[in-house]
């Protein structure tokens, strides 16, 4: 157990920091372009100083660790955080984590990276990918959440967000609102220019920027997750 302060929040998670959550398959191979990509992102965010967040795991998520690890300046004040969930096949640490959680359902894990994200980037993934996306997505749209940009990396993307304008948004089942903070990017460069665009909204606001270990942790119980 780690200690908390009289928020709840670990003292080994600085609320100050600020972090971005990185989804993506396990299944990837360092010789695809996707884990090149993930790692290059990583590694510039880890020189820009901001935090990042994954599950911990391997493919994409070992590819954040890694390039973030990697990239860090020397003395850098910067972690990489993974959300590990317990299964018997696909998922094992990687080694490139400077703080671990495990967790043996999703939907705590789910809730620990909303509590700790302040900006989301999905890398191309399946069925738990999926799952991450939708659930980051639902719980901004019921304002749970603060409001914050979601990164779609990749072509896969652009046929599931047509989709959506096409049938959900088209028949009135969502607002268009719902959809003015998700963003598809080509290339990992482009997502690096967002992110760094929302870092600089962070420092600017301070105290007054909105941070999801305070909105999401009046509901969540920060202390039973994290």
């Amino acid at each position: 157990m780690v200690d908390s302060n009289h928020d709840g929040i670990p003292d080994d998670i600085d609320i100050e920091h600020f972090r971005v959550a990185i989804f993506g398959s396990a299944r990837i191979k360092q010789d695809d372009q996707v884990y090149k990509d993930v790692y290059l992102l990583a590694h510039a965010l880890a020189e820009e100083g901001i935090d990042i967040v994954t599950g911990g795991g391997p493919g994409l998520m070992e590819a954040a660790n890694r390039g973030h690890k990697i990239g860090r300046p020397n003395g850098a004040d910067v972690r990489s955080l993974g959300l590990n969930i317990r299964l018997p096949h696909e998922q094992k640490d990687n080694r490139f984590l400077d703080i671990k959680r495990d967790f043996d359902v999703f939907s705590e894990r789910l809730d620990a990276f909303m509590l700790l994200s302040n900006m989301v980037v999905v890398a191309p993934g399946g069925i738990g990918t999926l799952l991450e996306l939708f659930y980051t997505w639902q719980l901004m749209q019921v304002r749970h959440t603060c409001k914050m940009p979601i990164i779609l990396m990749g072509d896969m993307w652009c046929g599931l967000v047509e989709w959506i304008k096409k049938y959900p948004l088209k028949h009135g089942l969502l607002d268009k609102d719902d959809i003015e903070n998700i963003a598809i990017v080509d290339t990992w460069e482009e997502a690096e220019t967002l992110i760094i665009n929302a870092y600089k909204l962070f420092q600017q606001a301070g105290k007054d920027f909105c941070i999801n270990l305070k909105t999401y942790g009046e509901r969540a119980h920060i202390d039973h997750i994290l």
